[in-house]
């Protein structure tokens, strides 16, 4: 997840467009860090930063699709979650959306309190090369040494606040914050498939937190929008995203987190050769 701010709108070309839409997709979700992604590629081709309504657009895609895909699950936790209101006691799968509930609270304070800074300070590519390398070792350890024996249905309030707090961490881009949570929910037991599934529960709540100060934003400025490269931008992200939760859940059982892991450390490597 990117952090807050706001930049100058810029027009994108078609292929700047489609690039741009399909890297947020795909990495949005996957533990190597969108932040870092949408910073370096502009940078290394020499594009003009993308602006703050596609930003918007793109990250309506990103949510737009991570919605769809959990849809019958959501239905059942927003459900059980009314009636665990109601009712006064847990029902059903309340408490999993007590836990995405709870576990949104402290990046939403971090970003209040630190966006700003961070997005001013913490955007170089040295720092994202720290963080995609640092975060990269800490996702190596949390796959080798959880036990990966629970579910994300066993989450308790400590578990659910460590994993919040560790979210937070993602507003510093190169950290990634389904790689984070990831990492957090693993060293907590939670076998891969739960770590993920959680993860992208979490990010629900995150994406309309971080689209919805983007809109504001948005709204107070004057520019011409193109709504053309918008409506594709978020079409492209949110096929992109879809295809990307449903290959990510598929296969991490099966081929684990080390591929995302040696990605993370050539990055960060690359990064250091091209930038110190």
């Amino acid at each position: 997840m990117r952090a807050t701010g706001v930049r100058p709108e810029t027009d994108l070309d078609l292929i700047q467009a489609i690039v741009l839409a399909v890297v947020q997709g795909f990495t949005e979700f996957l533990p190597i860090s969108s932040s870092a992604h949408l910073i370096l590629v502009p940078r290394l081709f020499g594009w003009p930063d993308q602006g703050l309504a596609f930003d918007v657009a793109v990250h309506v895609g990103t949510l737009s699709a991570v919605v769809w895909y959990f849809r019958r699950d959501l239905l059942s936790m927003t459900g059980d979650w009314v009636a665990s209101v109601a009712h006064r006691k847990t029902i059903g799968d309340s408490r999993l959306a007590w836990g995405v509930i709870l576990g949104t609270i402290p990046v939403g304070l971090a970003g209040l309190l630190m966006g700003d800074q961070i997005e001013a300070h913490l955007r170089s590519p040295l720092v994202i090369a720290a963080t995609t390398i640092g975060f990269g070792l800490a996702l190596w350890w949390a796959d080798a040494a959880g036990a990966k024996s629970r579910t994300e249905h066993s989450l308790n309030w400590r578990d659910v606040l460590i994993i919040g707090c560790a979210q937070a961490l993602a507003l510093v881009p190169g950290t990634s914050r389904s790689g984070i949570t990831i990492t957090a929910a693993l060293a907590l037991g939670l076998d891969r498939s739960g770590a993920a599934r959680f993860s992208f529960l979490l990010s629900i709540p995150v994406i309309v937190l971080a689209g919805g100060f983007k809109l504001l934003s948005l709204l107070e400025q004057a520019d011409p929008v193109d709504w053309q490269t918008l409506v594709l931008g978020s079409v492209l992200s949110a096929l992109s995203a879809y295809v990307c939760i449903d290959w990510f859940l598929r296969l991490i059982q099966r081929i684990g987190m080390m591929p995302f892991i040696v990605y993370r450390l050539a990055l960060g490597l690359i990064l250091l050769m091209v930038f110190l």
